[in-house]
């Protein structure tokens, strides 16, 4: 019998499979048509070997949304860099830096307002440089962006500054999750019409939509780059929510028992430190090896279950879970557990935190 991988593994730990990687990104190529439509946002992940797997068929646009995971895509050979977030003071000129620092990749980053945009052409002017921008529309989600039927007018302005260059749109719309596909369809539909009509009114303008649970919708148009993100490691949340993309969980959490403290129950060593917790105790990690459970409380180190089961484990044994939300999940860990064939091979980093250098 071959040895238990996770033997070795201290708890709690993120474990990600690299074949289920490969596969996830085998079915990213497979439902945008080809890899070059494709500008994956890596904030789910962070690792530098899953972008240059992704690098390795064919992908060379990324997405990111903090420093550290543009300097990692520098790193690990990204051709195109977007940083899906607006820049501000002191960022704001570290990313300018890092720019001069990786010629061969080309960058760019959101604008929803003019001012955030001046801030670019001054700093970019200092480095005799074009700061590379889509205005960030907001169609429908009210977190960042600009409406629309405002944003022409900031194009305007835009085009008035002599160190900014506007690339095209970006338009998330992750306020749309409707389980039902039909639904989500309709509204995804709904809210990027306006959208294209604003394109019509652009100079060759290139058009970045969606997520996840959109990019099969956004797939059908021919003139979208399309930015899908947790398919890559995917989680319950995405399977629960998007029933007809068949993504694989490519990241798992090992846990062991450490107590029992009562019948029936038995407390895991997964803590909100190791699970994401901004959803409520019952919608966090679920745990497919055990037949029959609840989740009864959490802490910051511990996780307590309540289990006909109970009598089945020892202090000590172990349980894997699969994390309802991923991508705050994995930005709990320094590093992952690579599992591959079966064995444990080692660790990837993780490029989170934001210190700026």
């Amino acid at each position: 019998m071959q040895p238990d991988y996770r033997n070795n593994i201290a708890s709690p730990a993120l474990l990600v499979f690299k074949e289920e990687v490969a596969r996830n990104i085998d079915k990213m190529i497979s439902m945008a048509g080809s890899a070059e439509r494709l500008i994956p946002h890596v904030k789910t992940h962070k690792m530098a070997p899953i972008v240059q797997m992704q690098l390795a068929k064919g992908i060379t646009r990324f997405k990111c949304a903090t420093y550290a995971e543009a300097l990692m895509l520098a790193e690990a050979g990204a051709k195109d860099i977007v940083i899906a977030y607006q820049q501000n003071s002191p960022t704001a000129e570290a990313y300018a830096a890092l720019t001069q620092r990786f010629p061969g990749s080309s960058f760019a980053s959101l604008v929803d307002n003019l001012a955030s945009a001046q801030l670019l052409d001054r700093i970019f002017a200092a480095i005799n440089a074009k700061a590379g921008v889509y205005i960030d529309i907001d169609n429908g989600m009210h977190r960042t962006g600009i409406a629309p039927g405002k944003a022409l007018a900031l194009y305007k302005e835009l085009r008035q500054l002599p160190n900014v260059f506007c690339r095209g749109l970006h338009a998330y719309d992750g306020h749309i999750r409707e389980t039902d596909y039909a639904q989500r369809t309709a509204r995804c539909d709904e809210a990027f019409a306006p959208v294209a009509e604003l394109a019509q009114h652009m100079e060759f303008p290139e058009i970045i939509a969606g997520g996840t649970p959109t990019f099969p919708v956004h797939a059908r148009r021919s003139n979208v780059m399309l930015s899908p993100g947790t398919c890559i490691l995917w989680d319950e949340g995405y399977a629960t929510g998007c029933p007809e993309q068949d993504y694989v969980p490519a990241a798992l959490l090992l846990t062991r028992v450490l107590s029992k403290p009562m019948e029936g129950h038995i407390t895991l060593d997964l803590g909100h430190k190791a699970v994401s917790a901004e959803n409520p105790v019952t919608k966090r990690v679920f745990f497919h090896e055990l037949p029959e459970y609840e989740v009864i409380s959490q802490s910051e180190e511990h996780l307590v279950v309540k289990t006909p089961h109970a009598d089945k484990f020892n202090i000590g044994d172990m349980l894997l879970g699969t994390p309802w939300h991923v991508c705050p999940t994995v930005a709990l860990y320094n590093e992952a557990q690579v599992i591959e064939n079966g064995a444990n091979t080692g660790t990837w980093a993780i490029a989170r935190g934001r210190r700026i250098n």
